[in-house]
């Protein structure tokens, strides 16, 4: 395969240029002709891309909001398909969705389906498929990418804002670790020798201060270890699925966390279920849709079971009641939308509700943080300090 720089002529008149993927110069051509354009020049071109020596990481849900927004945008202006993902792939910012764009792009050239040829990539997430696929055997694939993008601005916006809620207390304790290290080894050896001199008898919370300031002194490569391994183990058990499940669980029961983790998975299975209702998905695919976007593994394996309950007849409204893990108002929204035949509209209105719900949420739990997180660390450098001077006020009782 050959990468072909084309300048051509539409049928507008318009001068464009293009980049083609083909085998050899007149397959390229013939490619182009088959998008009635008419070529004036083509040359063959390299083909590298320096950027793929660049560390990229998974796009994320802003990526994905952009990459919709600005397909639907073109589409909707009546530009092909195979004319805005050219487009597209040369204007995103992620390397990994850059380079999805382009083998797209290869292979619809070549004629197949998008969402085929989407779906051999993952970073394009199953919902997206699903709804693209939807799109395009129902004629309405710029308006389905309307409700992607909207879907993934939503849920930027509240990573965003657990982001955001984090950066305070994550700050606390990165200045309190910084504070002890700096009072054992910069501040408790001034103090070593004034001890060891005197000869009098050091209190127990002196005694444990001088112990870590010596080993941290002494030994930090030990502690380097120790917490690289940590890192290696959460990792580790972060990857078994079993283990996620166990934190999941635990997350749920935390009387602080459960409130806002709960509003935040139920605006995500609204939305996200709402919109494939609304795009012609029938309920059990929605549902998998749905449970795969929520992000706890708890809530994920009771929408499984759900569905196979729905199934045998059972409403899903009931069946989320008997999971107890959505907020009433959601089941009673559920029940509404069954009984008025508009589900989807009612899933959306909910989700917008939670959405509000959460920011406020997450507010509220960062306010009730900070205190916790500077009570604790009032207190360990507090202790440190306490038993740095007990000695000092021993000392000046013998003088």
């Amino acid at each position: 395969m050959a990468n072909y720089e084309v300048k051509a002529l539409t049928n507008s008149g318009t001068s464009v240029r293009t980049t083609v993927v083909a085998e050899t110069k007149m397959e390229a051509l013939d490619i182009i002709k088959r998008q009635n354009q008419y070529p004036l020049s083509i040359q063959e071109t390299s083909g590298k891309d320096l950027s793929k020596v660049r560390f990229s990481k998974k796009p994320n849900a802003k990526d994905l909001a952009v990459f919709c927004r600005q397909f639907y945008t073109m589409l909707n202006a009546g530009i092909s398909i195979i004319k805005c993902l050219d487009i597209l792939r040369l204007q995103l910012d992620n390397r990994k969705l850059r380079e999805a764009v382009t083998n797209v792009y290869e292979d619809v050239q070549k004629g197949q389906i998008l969402s085929v040829a989407m779906k051999k990539h993952s970073v394009f997430p199953d919902l997206m498929t699903q709804m693209v696929a939807a799109g395009e055997s129902s004629g309405t694939l710029d308006t389905l990418l309307e409700r992607m993008a909207v879907q993934y601005e939503k849920d930027n916006k509240i990573n965003n804002k657990i982001h955001t809620a984090m950066i305070y207390p994550i700050i606390l304790c990165v200045l309190a670790i910084a504070v002890v290290i700096l009072l054992l080894t910069a501040v408790m050896p001034t103090f070593i020798g004034l001890f060891q001199s005197s000869g009098i008898q050091l209190p127990w919370p002196t005694r444990v201060v001088l112990g870590a300031s010596n080993g941290l002194r002494s030994y930090w490569y030990i502690f380097l270890i120790i917490i690289a391994a940590l890192i290696y183990v959460i990792k580790r058990l972060l990857g078994n699925e079993n283990s996620r499940y166990k934190l999941h669980r635990l997350s749920l029961r935390l009387p602080i966390v459960n409130k806002s983790i709960r509003i935040i998975y139920s605006a995500r299975f609204a939305r996200t279920l709402g919109t494939l209702l609304a795009s012609g998905i029938s309920l059990i695919p929605a549902l998998d849709g749905a449970a795969s976007v929520v992000g706890n593994l708890v809530v994920v394996r009771e929408i499984k079971k759900v569905v196979e309950e729905i199934r045998e007849g059972v409403s899903l409204s009931d069946l989320l009641h008997k999971t107890l893990l959505f907020p009433p108002m959601l089941v009673s929204m559920v029940r509404i939308g069954e009984e008025s035949g508009s589900l989807e509209n009612i899933l959306d209105k909910t989700a917008n509700f939670y959405d509000e719900e959460a920011e406020v949420s997450l507010q509220k739990l960062v306010s009730m943080l900070e205190p916790v997180f500077i009570l604790i660390m009032a207190a360990l450098i507090g202790f440190i300090v306490i038993a740095i001077l007990m000695p000092v006020f021993d000392l000046s009782k013998t003088v």
